[in-house]
């Protein structure tokens, strides 16, 4: 790892523009193609510069842990509000008695993502990207680690670009939350993008996406919601994925972060995925998360 003391986006990796806010931060990064701790900000604190410049780290490095940052709910939700425009806290889970921006991921009530996935991505308008804490950790495991889904195309051997740039996906929410929107919520979800979630339909994602901020290329393909490529048949589209999803979760592509009360980890839902380890027993884990409102997904031309 690597410490360094800079103005956000002017001073890692060469592909990426320079953008400079004026703000330094105390910069761990993970190792050589993304993820950092920012050391040195408050986010309950922070000035308008520094939440700018948080926001130009968070597309330079795709995540970004900030520790000790002691929040509750509303002031979760404050900071995000100063990051972009959040969604309801998911489409259609009931997070109980917690504010309406965030979904609660409580394993007593099957709160679990050990499924690699990138969030709501069976919405038209998946979030830009999500910050979580966690509020009840066990004594040890639930590590959560994220795979840079650009690195991965980039990776790619120029022959399985050109084939995958052109395809499309399926993403279905309805084989992890279809029965439960049903028989718990009793077909009536929440508000997302303005309407109220009665049914999940399957929604269509180019297999490539264009990062609208940055414009580089990235896998925009999950386990946790693809069901298929469209227009290839059915074993075409289970070697496509297979091969994608073993080359997007190879060692090189992921960074994991072993979570202390006080974290604030951020990340950037457009080229990333992420996986929560399952691996504390009975053991009680508590996360809270809000989401920051996206856009529809747009391949290559």
């Amino acid at each position: 790892m690597t410490t360094t003391a800079h103005p956000v986006g002017t001073a890692h990796r060469p592909d990426t523009g320079t953008i400079s806010g004026g703000v330094e931060f105390d910069i761990d990064e993970f190792g050589p193609s993304f993820g950092a701790e920012i050391r040195g900000v408050d986010v309950a604190s922070a000035t308008d510069a520094q939440v700018s410049a948080l926001r130009r780290a968070l597309i330079d490095y795709k995540v970004i842990v900030l520790r000790d940052q002691h929040l509750d709910d509303a002031a979760h939700i404050r900071f995000g509000n100063r990051l972009g425009d959040l969604t309801f806290g998911h489409p259609v889970w009931n997070s109980g008695d917690v504010p309406g921006e965030v979904y609660s991921l409580d394993s007593a009530d099957n709160g679990f993502a050990d499924v690699w996935h990138t969030d709501v991505t069976f919405m038209p308008r998946p979030p830009m990207g999500s910050i979580l804490r966690p509020v009840v950790l066990p004594r040890n495991g639930g590590d959560t680690n994220w795979a840079d889904a650009e690195l991965a195309y980039n990776s790619l051997s120029e022959p399985i670009r050109r084939m995958i740039d052109g395809l499309s996906a399926v993403h279905d929410g309805n084989r992890e939350f279809g029965y439960y929107l049903k028989q718990r919520r009793n077909g009536r979800g929440n508000t997302w993008d303005g309407e109220e979630v009665t049914e999940l339909v399957p929604v269509t994602h180019p297999v490539v996406r264009i990062h609208p901020e940055t414009g580089r290329k990235s896998l925009f393909v999950n386990p946790g919601f693809t069901s298929h490529i469209d227009g290839v048949s059915d074993a075409e589209s289970r070697g496509i994925l297979d091969l994608l999803y073993a080359h997007l979760t190879k060692p090189e592509h992921i960074v994991r972060h072993r979570w202390r009360l006080g974290d604030l980890v951020l990340w950037d839902n457009r080229n990333t995925l992420h996986y929560a380890n399952r691996d504390y027993g009975d053991a009680r884990r508590v996360m809270h998360r809000i989401t920051l409102r996206g856009e529809a997904p747009i391949g290559p031309a």
